[in-house]
């Protein structure tokens, strides 16, 4: 035990890698310590050691643990959520495994072997990536030296009770849950893989508690940089560390206007000539005015402040520079809005006059005029009496320049749907392309064959299909 003493006391002053916490920035460094249990079982080696894994949380019977502090840390962290440590453990080892007999398993005891251990490693933290003030998982890696008092199922044969160590390659998972920013309690496993054969491969597991330490104070005001809202600036603590330069009672990251000494209601800026406006807010800051113009007045109430309007005392729009605008034609509608400003029109046509438009008459002679237009069987040329009908039919769009115009074309059933289809587009695109030869804007037609989708008729008789071969006229809403 006096050796056991010693050690205990050299290991205040390192940290042991298999109960490392995580530390951040404000608090870089910790201090660890607890229990742990060393469990030689199940490690995938012969008997009494068994197959990796088994019986993993068999406690009673596999598991050494020491009933004292038998854990000691200290840790550093160094950056993106990495923590390094070094550090030891001291254990006493009576049970060794288990042997398979015609009885049954029988469990294995060695007499109380010293076990010493110091280990070093890093760690990487989850907490952040969990977003966890207080749930913080760990995965570790790193290597160390284990001693572990001869015995009989690690013997080198020299018979004399040494401490037989070798190094170790280390692997762990832990988690604390931090009561405080300071204070957190913690569990882990780590596995202990020997390098020779001196050397005895094993589980540690560990509980403890650890304590945060180490803040920064980086602008010396007394308060650590956790604390701090302002970190790189002398501040007052009333404030949380942040400073107040004009001294209004308002801290310069809430007080608008920091180096003048302003109101609390105007977020630390004054406000000269009493308009509600705060100076650095007031175009005018000498003339009390409107907050809808900055602290500007507005002698004409148009909403366009007297430095800007050029009609000061007539009140009109803010796009007018303050004037009114001109109807130079009267029509209610303003200049700015009418296409045609010196001609009376009417609102519906944006200021112009509306434009004249065919009545139910003229477009029901259009229809008439449509129906006798007639095309050589199964093409889109036009029959030679048909010429006549179209020149009436341009006659009287020529007399409607503001009005278009859609010219449908439509077959009977006979032959296939395509063909159909395709016929009656031709045919409508064919009495289009007459009128526009013959001084129709193109602009104002469009064409749309139907095919046999549309019949007016029926088709199963001469006449009905000859209704349905046709060619419509219609005024373009």
């Amino acid at each position: 035990m006096k050796n056991l003493s010693r050690l205990l006391f050299a290991l205040v002053l390192i940290v042991s890698f298999n109960n490392a916490n995580a530390q951040n920035q404000d608090n870089p460094w910790a201090i660890g310590f607890g229990i742990n249990a060393v469990d030689v079982y199940p490690v995938g080696e012969d008997a009494p050691q068994g197959d990796y894994f088994d019986e993993f949380f068999n406690v009673k019977d596999h598991w050494n643990i020491l009933p004292s502090l038998s854990t000691l840390n200290v840790s550093k962290y160094v950056g993106d959520n990495f923590i390094v440590s070094v550090g030891g453990s001291i254990n006493k080892i009576e049970k060794w495994g288990q042997l398979t007999t015609p009885a049954g398993d029988v469990d294995v005891a060695v007499n109380d072997l010293n076990y010493y251990a110091v280990d070093a490693g890093v760690k990487y933290s989850f907490a952040s990536l969990i977003n966890s003030k207080k749930f913080e998982p760990t995965l570790g890696v790193g290597g160390g030296y284990t001693w572990i008092e001869e015995g009989p199922f690690n013997s080198n044969g020299a018979g004399n009770k040494s401490n037989l160590g070798a190094g170790t390659l280390n692997g762990s998972l832990g988690l604390t849950y931090w009561f405080t920013d300071n204070i957190g309690f913690n569990v882990g496993t780590n596995y202990k893989h020997a390098f020779s054969d001196d050397g005895v491969k094993h589980f540690q597991h560990t509980a403890g508690f650890s304590v945060r330490f180490g803040g920064k104070d980086t602008d010396g005001d007394g308060i650590y940089d956790k604390n701090d809202a302002c970190v790189d600036v002398f501040g007052l603590e009333a404030f949380n560390g942040c400073p107040d330069t004009d001294g209004d009672g308002i801290e310069d990251s809430k007080d608008s206007c920091p180096n003048v000494a302003g109101l609390v209601e105007y977020n630390g800026c004054p406000d000269t000539d009493g308009d509600g406006i705060v100076d650095n807010s007031d175009k005018c800051p000498t003339v009390k005015g409107l907050k809808a113009l900055a602290g500007c007045p507005d002698a004409d109430n148009d909403g366009v402040a007297d430095g800007d309007d050029k009609c000061v005392n007539e009140a009109g729009p803010a796009a007018n520079n303050g004037c009114p605008w001109p109807d130079s034609d009267g029509d209610t509608v303003l200049d700015k809005d009418d296409k045609c400003p010196n001609e009376a029109g009417t609102v519906a046509n944006n200021g112009c006059p509306e434009p004249t438009v065919p009545d139910a008459v003229v477009l029901a002679q259009l229809t008439d005029y449509a129906k006798t237009i007639l095309f050589d069987t199964g093409r889109s040329s036009f029959k030679k009496e048909t010429y006549s009908v179209l020149q009436a039919i341009t006659a009287i769009l020529k007399e409607y320049p503001d009005s278009k115009f859609t010219i449908e074309g439509h077959t009977d059933s006979v032959g296939s749907k395509t063909t159909n289809q395709k016929l009656s587009d031709s045919r409508a695109n064919a009495v289009r392309t007459y009128l526009i030869e013959n001084g129709i804007a193109a602009d104002r037609l469009t064409a749309q064959g139907f095919g046999e989708d549309y019949p007016i008729d029926t088709n199963k008789t001469k006449a009905g299909r000859k209704n349905n071969r046709r060619v419509d006229v219609k005024l373009k809403k």
